[in-house]
C-alpha cells in the first residue's frame, strides 16, 4: 500500500507512515485504482511509441519500394543512382541505400552461410543493403522471385530451367517469367554413392539394383532420372527409392540400399558421416554420357572429385554438377544489377573469408552453363571485362 500524504510505500499492515508520520495509509481498493490508472497512462504511453514508429517505417518503405496490390515488394523502377562511388560518395545520389531480401536455404545446409558472406559482399560494396532469409531452397526461393517476395536469390541452375521453362519438375501451367542470371557461384556435384564391396563401378551397373533418387519432385530425383536414362536405364529398371539423404545414408548403412544420389557441394556433410562407418566409393559418369546429357541440358558442366574432398577416394572420380546461381528479378535496375556482381567478383576473396565457397567466384566460373538469360546490368558487366 501507499500512504495517501507523502505517496511512499507501506507495509499492508502498519498502522501508519514510516516516513511521514501519518496514521492513514491509503487502502487497498485504493492502491489498485492507483495501480490501474498507471497501467493505463503506461499503455497509453507505449501506443503512441508504437503508432509513430510505425509511421517512420510505412514512410520510409513507400518512398524505396513501389509496392504492388498483390505483395510485391519489387519496385518497377527502382530509385537508383547510378553515379554513386564505391567508396561511399554518393554525389547527388537521393537515395542513400537500397534495402533488398535475398532468400537463401535452410540454416543447417550451405546456402544460408554461404548467402551471409554473399550479402556481406554486396553491403559492403554497393549501395545495397541486403538481408538474408532462411527458406526451402531453389524451388522455394524461385517462387518467391516469381511472387515478387525477395530481391535476390540463390537456386540449383537446374530448377531454374524447369521454372521458366515449365518443364520437369514444374507445373507446365506456372512457368516464372521474371527470372534474371546475375552471376553462377559454384558447382553443385552429383555424387552417386556405392559400398566399396558393392560391385557397382558404373552407372550401368545399377540396373536392378535398390537405388535412392531423392524425394519425389527434387532436383536430384530430376538428375537421377536424367543421367539412369543416358545408360538406357528407366526407373522401372531399378528397384526405386525415394529418401533425401540423410535417410538414404541410414538405408545404405543397415542395408537397405546398394546406391543413393546425391547433388550438393562437396564435401557433403553425409557422406562424411556415412564413410567413418562404411567404406565408400563414388561412381563415376562416363565421357560419352557426360557429353550426350551437357548437349541436351544446358545446366550442367564436368567435374572433378578427389581426395582434397574425401580422403578416402584413392583416384579422381568425374562426374556432371549444376551450378548454385545468384538470381533477380528482371525488374531489377540495371545499374544495380551491374554493381552486385561487380561487387562479389572484385571482392571474392572477402567473400571467402566468410565461406569456403567464396574461393569458386572468379569471371570464368560466372558465366558457365548459364539456363536462364543474364540480367542485362550482369551481361554488360561480363561483356566489359571480356568474360563473355
Amino acid at each position: 500500500m501507499f500512504c495517501s500524504k507523502c505517496g511512499k510505500q507501506v507495509e499492508t499492515t502498519a498502522r501508519f507512515c514510516g516516513t511521514c508520520g501519518t496514521t492513514a495509509p491509503v487502502t487497498h481498493e485504493m492502491l489498485v485504482k492507483t495501480t490501474n490508472y498507471k497501467k493505463i497512462g503506461l499503455i497509453i504511453t507505449l501506443a503512441g511509441i508504437v503508432a509513430v514508429t510505425v509511421f517512420f517505417i510505412v514512410s520510409n518503405d513507400t518512398m524505396l519500394l513501389n509496392e504492388s496490390p498483390n505483395g510485391d515488394i519489387l519496385a518497377e523502377e527502382m530509385s537508383y543512382c547510378s553515379e554513386y562511388r564505391l567508396n561511399g560518395d554518393t554525389g547527388n545520389c537521393s537515395v542513400a541505400e537500397i534495402p533488398l531480401v535475398m532468400t537463401t536455404g535452410g540454416t543447417a545446409g550451405t546456402y544460408y552461410p554461404f548467402g551471409g558472406a554473399t550479402a556481406s559482399g554486396i553491403s559492403n560494396h554497393t549501395n545495397a543493403n541486403v538481408t538474408i532469409v532462411a527458406s526451402g531452397a531453389s524451388v522455394d526461393n524461385i517462387q518467391q522471385i516469381g511472387l515478387g517476395n525477395a530481391h535476390l536469390a540463390l537456386a540449383q541452375n537446374d530448377i531454374m530451367y524447369y521454372a521458366s521453362h515449365g518443364v520437369g519438375i514444374w507445373p507446365e501451367t506456372a512457368p516464372v517469367t521474371n527470372l534474371a542470371t546475375l552471376m553462377t557461384l559454384y558447382p553443385e556435384t552429383i555424387q552417386i554413392v556405392v559400398e566399396a564391396n558393392s560391385g557397382i563401378y558404373s552407372v550401368a551397373d545399377l540396373a536392378s539394383r535398390r537405388v535412392s533418387i531423392g524425394v519425389p519432385g527434387s532436383g536430384v530425383e530430376a538428375n537421377a532420372i536424367q543421367i539412369l536414362a543416358a545408360y538406357g536405364i528407366s526407373r522401372d529398371d531399378i528397384i526405386e527409392q525415394n529418401l533425401g539423404f540423410a535417410p538414404s545414408a541410414d538405408a545404405m548403412r543397415d542395408g537397405f540400399i546398394d546406391a543413393f544420389f546425391v547433388t550438393a557441394a562437396t564435401p557433403n556433410t553425409t557422406i562424411m558421416e556415412l564413410a567413418v562407418a562404411r567404406d565408400l566409393r563414388i561412381v563415376p559418369i562416363g565421357n560419352a554420357q557426360a557429353t550426350s546429357l551437357m548437349a541436351d541440358y544446358p545446366f550442367y558442366i564436368r567435374v572433378v572429385i578427389d581426395s582434397s574432398e574425401y580422403s578416402w577416394l584413392d583416384a579422381p572420380v568425374y562426374t556432371l554438377a549444376v551450378q548454385a546461381t545468384l538470381i533477380a528479378s528482371t525488374s531489377m535496375d540495371e545499374q544495380l544489377a551491374y554493381d552486385i556482381v561487380k561487387a562479389l567478383i572484385e571482392n571474392a576473396s572477402e567473400v571467402e573469408a566468410g565461406h569456403a565457397r567464396g574461393a569458386d567466384i572468379s569471371p570464368y566460373n560466372a558465366v558457365q552453363s548459364i539456363s536462364v538469360n543474364f540480367h542485362p546490368g550482369a551481361r554488360r558487366f561480363f561483356e566489359e571485362i571480356g568474360a563473355l
